[in-house]
């Protein structure tokens, strides 16, 4: 093996992970996050030899490309082309996207959110990205990315527990004096 290579493995190695995750939190369908993560390591090693250290990090590059192939994805989503043929059977081995969000009501709260806000929280928790290198990776500041990663928290927390919560019946007394 060159040492180019032996590079290419290296960050393979260190990174892999991080990029399903950010993919997998991202998707939900781990065929299409394993599809993907494929697909970011490929591009990566075809442009390995343009890499520059000096403009970003290792995984900061490579979820880029990640990002990029995500925004690929939904634009051509051929799922409702394609027949489903039926339920499969699902992996034996866990995968690092099932720690993340495993609730009916997690997926929900999370939908309300807007895409930037997924997107941020998908960096930051799927990727364990930090503050900098999702404010890098994102060309926003750093303030930013902490007020918005900070307001999606506490917006999901809300949702969480608005879902917790048994409705109320008022009655029409009650209604009267509230307005």
């Amino acid at each position: 093996m060159n040492r180019e290579q032996t590079d290419f493995a290296r960050v393979y190695h260190d990174h892999v992970w991080r990029v399903y995750g950010f993919l997998a939190y991202r998707l939900r369908d781990r065929d299409a996050a394993e599809d993907l993560t494929q697909g970011t390591f490929e591009r990566a090693l075809r442009a390995w030899s343009r890499f520059d250290p000096r403009k970003a990090s290792e995984i900061t590059w490579l979820l880029t490309i990640a990002r990029n192939l995500l925004i690929d994805y939904h634009r051509r989503d051929r799922s409702a082309l394609i027949e489903p043929i039926g339920e499969r059977a699902s992996p034996t081995v866990p995968g690092p996207e099932e720690r993340l969000t495993t609730s009916a009501e997690m997926l929900s709260a999370l939908a309300q959110l807007g895409e930037r806000e997924r997107e941020i929280l998908a960096l930051r928790f799927g990727a364990d990205l930090n503050g900098p290198e999702i404010a890098a990776m994102l060309d926003l500041s750093l303030a930013n990315v902490q007020q918005i990663q900070s307001r999606s928290l506490r917006r999901l927390r809300g949702l969480l527990e608005a879902g917790n919560r048994r409705p109320r019946m008022r009655v029409r007394s009650e209604r009267k004096r509230a307005e």
